[in-house]
């Protein structure tokens, strides 16, 4: 028989020889938890602490970048409100093209763009060409008066401000954990679960019950964490509300 395959019969025959000897594990009458060595629970103890502190770390950064997505929102949505506010001095021509382009883009973003964020973590195409047409109308004018002339830096910033949020908006679409961050998390998880069982856990209702919860614990915060990894893809995810806000016409 080759070396690999005898490996692997070997390799099953000693985990079915490991099923069988945990799953025939009784608890003796005798037995006391109390005989667990201070130093198993000390560590125990440890390993908790330290898993706990990374869950509050991971919990506390994918907040952190779902806050930072939905504020890019923000900036986005209140800038394109102030070119189409800042506008009202040019001609009613200017004026009314650049309001008319904003209203498309802000209509694209909401009602398509943000599909696609959600879908396959990226920007689209169209939304760039319609931004691009507002940074046009916006820099292609010629002021003709001071009070134009005044008014023309304060709305290529704010374009400049929109085109930004939006360069944030579309990196901060994916997924921001690492893997090698997902593996610790739940490789932590399942020793911290299993040591529950390792110090001589009677097999009580009571203690399974708060075995089970504690476990159930873990699982939901992972999730939490899972959830808000994705700040415009999954449940609690950064929403479209400040475009709707500072443009209400665009809701339908």
């Amino acid at each position: 028989m080759p070396a690999v395959g005898l490996a692997s019969r070997q390799s099953v025959e000693a985990g079915f020889l490991t099923i069988a000897a945990l799953n025939n594990r009784r608890i003796a009458d005798d037995d006391d938890p109390s005989e667990t060595p201070d130093v198993i629970e000390y560590m125990t103890m440890m390993i908790g602490v330290v898993y706990a502190i990374v869950l509050g770390l991971a919990i506390a950064g994918v907040w952190e970048g779902r806050s930072a997505a939905q504020e890019s929102v923000r900036i986005e949505a209140q800038a394109l409100h102030e070119v189409q506010a800042r506008a009202s001095v040019y001609p009613a021509e200017v004026r009314d093209r650049i309001r008319a382009d904003v209203d498309a883009y802000v209509d694209h973003v909401v009602h398509d763009e943000w599909k696609v964020m959600s879908d396959r973590n990226t920007l689209t195409e169209r939304g760039t060409q319609l931004l691009d047409k507002v940074r046009a109308d916006v820099t292609d004018y010629q002021p003709k008066t001071d009070h134009e002339g005044q008014a023309y830096q304060p709305l290529v910033d704010q374009v400049a401000a929109a085109d930004d949020a939006r360069s944030t908006r579309g990196q901060n679409a994916g997924a921001t954990m690492p893997g090698v961050v997902w593996f610790g998390l739940i490789i932590g998880a399942l020793v911290t679960v299993g040591l529950i069982f390792t110090l001589q856990i009677r097999r009580t209702f009571r203690e399974l019950l708060l075995a089970g919860l504690f476990s159930a614990l873990i699982a939901f915060l992972l999730f939490l964490i899972w959830d808000f990894d994705a700040p415009f893809g999954r449940g609690i995810s950064a929403t479209a509300d400040p475009f709707l806000d500072m443009f209400p016409g665009v809701a339908r």
